[in-house]
């Protein structure tokens, strides 16, 4: 029995997961794209899984992308719907730079390929050649994002043509840039990404004005606020701090290439481990135009230690063979300018089909001055990780797992204030090493990483003080 793989988080059968690629929803099927290893000393391609009906029962494909020629590696980018074909935009690492380069899906409606050989690669994935390079004033594209553009300027009337945001220069100095495109194939340079008010990326550091600071990772996501009813752009960011990934999102609206600031800088969850989130693109006719901006879905890499991580000295790299997974795919929408997080439609049943995975989800009244802790046990019902809420304030504590002592040195407590409320919800999802935290419908997410010896073997709840559990349901997979 493997303990630390999780069943509903993707994670590859084997090798380094590096990052999320790009994701598709095509009707009731998800296409997700992931950038990864097969082993420590190769370099990094693209491998495709899809799941049907529900983001929690990850089937394996053929990868997708491999380097040729003069490519050191694949890095991560964008998926997007072309007029025939699926169009996959990668960055292509050589010894002279980065670029965006373009390949093009066919027949992925298709049953996919699946073959012995492990290095494999599905045919019906050609190079198109290259979609952003060297042909302007900036160089070193990379980690493209691509998302449909407004038709004639009109939010309220759909989209036509694309939009790309990606990053260019020094990785030490990166710039965004956008670019658009009437068929996803040939692009023009608008120019550098630019704030009109501040972005707010950290209080004091960036004066309000256009500046940006050292970002990767820049995801666009369009949302229908539900109190003022506008649509506006949310930019997800990644910043490098301290050999520590901080991601957030801001919220207003991009024309052209300047981002009007609605809502600054915002922690997209309060976690140790949630980083580089992507969006989710859709195929025509997968979302009802009415409620396209309702909702989106998104992401993110479950690890929090950036670029300077060593995925060897994972425990599950030493036991399984693996290292890194992803979070659960999260339904986000827009309320006041601040996203709510939920995990995507189908859980509840993913969770009782699984083996392992289980879930705790209450309905709670936590006064001041007391609380509700829930606490995971590992195997020999040792504590493992260790949620308060007080109300006021929501804690994640996995400081006393023996993993954290050995090989990270990221073990404070993770926390968040909460908003004032009459109510509380908190829903907890463990997953192999994996728990998700979910706070008051979806206010504060968190994400962690808890390596559990032996498994978890239980969910422990203790209301103290004047605090009331109202309602709860326990979930669990079929062999617990």
């Amino acid at each position: 029995m493997t303990q630390h793989r999780p069943e509903l988080h993707f994670v590859p059968d084997s090798g380094i997961l590096d990052a999320p690629a790009g994701i598709v929803r095509d009707g009731d099927t998800w296409h997700l794209f992931h950038q990864y290893r097969p082993n420590a000393g190769q370099p990094a391609r693209w491998g495709h899984t899809y799941s049907a009906e529900t983001p929690y029962a990850w089937l394996d494909c053929d990868d997708v992308l491999a380097p040729v020629g003069g490519e050191l590696s694949l890095r991560a980018g964008s998926v997007a719907e072309g007029p025939d074909a699926l169009h996959l935009y990668f960055t292509s690492v050589t010894s002279v730079g980065t670029s965006v380069r373009l390949a093009r899906y066919t027949d992925f409606r298709d049953e996919c390929e699946v073959s012995d050989d492990d290095s494999a690669l599905d045919p019906n994935v050609v190079r198109f050649g290259e979609a952003v390079g060297a042909r302007t004033s900036f160089d070193r594209f990379r980690s493209p994002s691509v998302v449909p553009d407004w038709a004639e300027g009109d939010r309220e009337e759909g989209h036509e043509g694309w939009i790309m945001l990606a990053l260019t220069g020094h990785s030490d100095a990166p710039v965004p840039v956008i670019l658009d495109s009437p068929n996803g194939s040939s692009w023009n340079l608008l120019g550098p990404l630019t704030f009109r008010g501040n972005p707010g990326f950290d209080e004091g550091e960036v004066p309000a004005t256009s500046a940006i600071p050292p970002v990767v990772s820049p995801r666009l996501v369009r949302l229908r606020d539900e109190v003022d009813g506008e649509i506006y752009d949310v930019l997800f960011v990644t910043l490098e701090r301290a050999g520590r990934d901080v991601s957030g999102y801001i919220v207003g609206r991009l024309d052209g290439t300047e981002f009007t600031v609605s809502t600054g800088f915002q922690l997209v969850d309060f976690g140790h481990d949630f980083s580089r989130p992507r969006n989710t693109n859709t195929t025509t006719g997968t979302i009802d135009q009415e409620h396209r901006y309702d909702r989106a879905v998104i992401l993110g890499l479950l690890n929090g230690n950036g670029r300077g991580d060593d995925a060897t000295k994972h425990p599950t790299w030493e036991a399984e063979g693996w290292a890194n997974s992803l979070s659960l795919p999260r339904s986000v929408t827009l309320q006041g300018g601040v996203l709510y997080q939920t995990p995507a439609i189908g859980l509840p049943d993913a969770v009782k089909l699984s083996d392992r995975a289980q879930s705790w989800t209450g309905v709670l009244e936590v006064p001041e001055g007391s609380g509700v802790t829930v606490t995971l046990r590992d195997g020999a019902g040792d504590p493992a990780t260790v949620i308060c809420h007080s109300g006021s304030q929501i804690s994640l504590d996995r400081s006393m797992s023996k993993a954290f002592d050995h090989y990270f040195k990221d073990s404070a407590p993770a926390v968040a204030e909460l908003a004032e409320g009459d109510s509380d919800t908190l829903t907890i999802i463990q997953d192999g090493a994996t728990v998700e935290v979910f706070v008051d419908g979806g206010l504060v997410a968190m994400s962690s990483r808890v390596y559990f010896d032996g498994g978890c073997s239980a969910i422990e709840v203790e209301a103290t003080g004047e605090a009331v559990i109202e309602q709860s349901w326990t979930r669990s997979g079929s062999r617990r």
